[in-house]
């Protein structure tokens, strides 16, 4: 999920503050057992519901709930596992035959065909639809006619996608990408009914999809209310009534409704009260870790930072940053010190791994050392921008930039450059108009070695923001793509990570643990890999 959506955890959360006297979940709440409603702490979308037009985790915990695709993600391993798919078949890790379940359903009674899949994929990929997770697509063959860099479509479809009977169809990629049958589970890839196509309008304000919910009613800044759909043919079917997703413009507020037990559930613990959590909840906290890394991202399309040697000076600013000590005090260990630029949730197996070694471990005199021999940092002093509406970036900049003045003997080598919103920020980002380091993360899109590497650091990838470039780095990208060997093909992307390490692309700063705390009148009450609450297994006491 590109570094902006990665924001909006918290910075576009929301538009409207709710009103005190509809915080509580009282009315609604359903009473307990198997048709209890669960109220839970949410932000208004940033964009219709459509799936491929969701990049942003508030619209993406409400399309877990309303869809499913091909795959389906394991909520405890993050596993790619099947569900509408009956198989998925190739020979060659570029050509791909599909067989859609039979006996699936959408909400209306419309059944989930090949069809449903293909027309969903040729709508999220067209130009003309703008929609935000277009780029999904964009390995498919023909996507550059329906989508090309500059000017107009020149075709309506994918020629890389054929229906060949009802639940089957065909997949050409443009070249080999062994491990594409996991990214399958990523909402994009969800299918839609004729009715999304037949009345669009109608399938915005109340959309119908194939999951174990379906949308009762949403009032824009107030709440949306999801009820079971007890004709969900899924084995994951809810063990509730329902979720009522409450919008709130500061998780204080949410807290706070929490512990007065007018809440069920918030999932996002205020940085403010983490250290009042565990004594307020006990054992109702949870916090765990999560497919999410935060890092500082260097502008390489900036001469000034785009030097020969210049991979010292980046080399030393990591050295400089006292990751133990920052994750310890501003976050209260609800954050892990990098030690690569992925997540641990992947496991050893998936490529997590201590790449980064000796650059990312404290070392003062190394750093200055370093710094030093990188030709020092450009202008004097370097400006780590964030937006400057939401969340703790404050805390955790001037403390990155404390410890690396410290370690380089210098009150002027770093200071914090906050930029008023997140919009704002986001714009001088994807505009190339930042000087200096800026905040960057990462939230997985599906659990792949390849998606924390390919989207942000392959030469004018989809959010590679800093415009990185190593013709090594794409080469060893390229080849783990078309490796039909897993494991040869992870060893492969840390080949590559490797060379984004030498080059230090980036600065790894530290893991996201997922958080979020629960009330009483819940149990079963689990976060996801993708720092997600797992809704439909949460259970009304």
């Amino acid at each position: 999920m590109r570094g902006s959506t990665h924001a909006k955890w918290a910075a576009l959360a929301t538009a409207v503050v709710l009103a005190a006297t509809a915080c509580g979940g009282g009315d609604d709440s359903g009473g307990g057992g198997a048709d209890g409603i669960v109220t839970s702490s949410w932000g208004d979308p940033q964009n219709p519901l459509e799936p491929a037009n969701t990049n942003e985790v508030q619209g993406g915990k409400v399309l877990s709930m309303i869809f499913r695709g091909l795959k389906q993600y394991d909520p405890k391993t993050g596993e790619a596992k099947d569900m509408l798919a009956e198989k998925i078949e190739t020979t060659d890790s570029t050509n791909f035959t599909i067989t859609v379940k039979d006996g699936w359903t959408f909400s209306n009674g419309e059944a989930v065909t090949a069809e449903s899949f293909v027309d969903a994929w040729n709508y999220g990929a067209h130009l003309k639809n703008n929609q935000k997770n277009a780029y999904f697509f964009g390995q498919i063959e023909g996507y550059d006619q329906v989508h090309p860099a500059t000017g107009e479509p020149t075709a309506e479809t994918m020629s890389g996608l054929k229906v060949t009977g009802p639940q089957t169809f065909t997949v050409k990629l443009t070249q080999k990408f062994s491990t594409w049958p996991i990214t399958l589970g990523y909402a994009a890839f969800s299918p839609l009914p004729k009715a999304f196509f037949d009345d669009h309008a109608a399938w915005l304000s109340k959309p119908v999809g194939n999951g174990p919910y379906t949308v009762d009613s949403y009032t824009k800044g107030s709440e949306m209310a999801l009820k079971r759909w007890d004709g969900y043919p899924g084995t994951d079917k809810a063990q509730n009534g329902g979720i009522t997703l409450k919008v709130y413009t500061d998780n204080n507020t949410a807290y706070t409704d929490l512990t007065a037990g007018n809440l069920d559930l918030v999932d996002d613990i205020p940085a403010a009260q983490l250290k009042n959590v565990s004594a307020d909840l006990g054992d109702r906290y949870i916090n765990v870790p999560a497919g999410i890394i935060q890092t500082l991202a260097f502008p390489f399309y900036d001469p000034a930072w785009n030097k020969p040697g210049q991979e010292k000076l980046r080399q030393g600013i990591s050295m400089a940053i006292d990751r133990n000590q920052i994750t310890e005090t501003i976050f209260q260990k609800t954050r892990t010190p990098a030690v690569d630029w992925t997540s641990p949730v992947l496991g050893e197996e998936g490529g997590f791994k201590d790449i980064c070694g000796d650059f990312c471990k404290y070392d003062a005199a190394e750093a200055k050392k370093l710094v030093a021999e990188g030709g020092g940092i450009p202008g004097g002093t370097m400006k780590i921008s964030y937006n400057a509406d939401t969340g703790s970036h404050k805390e955790w900049v001037d403390a990155v930039c404390n410890s690396i003045n410290r370690a380089l003997g210098n009150d002027n080598a770093c200071v914090g450059n906050p930029i008023g919103t997140f919009a704002d920020y986001r714009n001088q980002v994807t505009t190339q108009k930042l000087k200096g380091p800026f905040r960057a993360g990462w939230q997985m899109d599906y659990p792949l070695i390849q998606n924390f590497l390919q989207p942000l650091y392959y030469t004018n990838a989809s959010s590679n923001d800093g415009k990185y470039t190593d013709p090594e780095f794409d080469k060893l990208v390229d080849q783990a793509n078309a490796e039909s060997d897993i494991a040869k093909a992870v060893g492969l992307f840390q080949q590559a990570e490797g060379v984004l390490r030498d080059d230090m692309g980036a600065v790894p700063l530290w893991y996201q643990n997922g958080s979020a705390g629960y009330s009483e009148r819940v149990s079963s009450v689990t976060l996801n890999p993708f720092s997600v609450p797992v809704y439909d297994q949460i259970k009304v006491n």
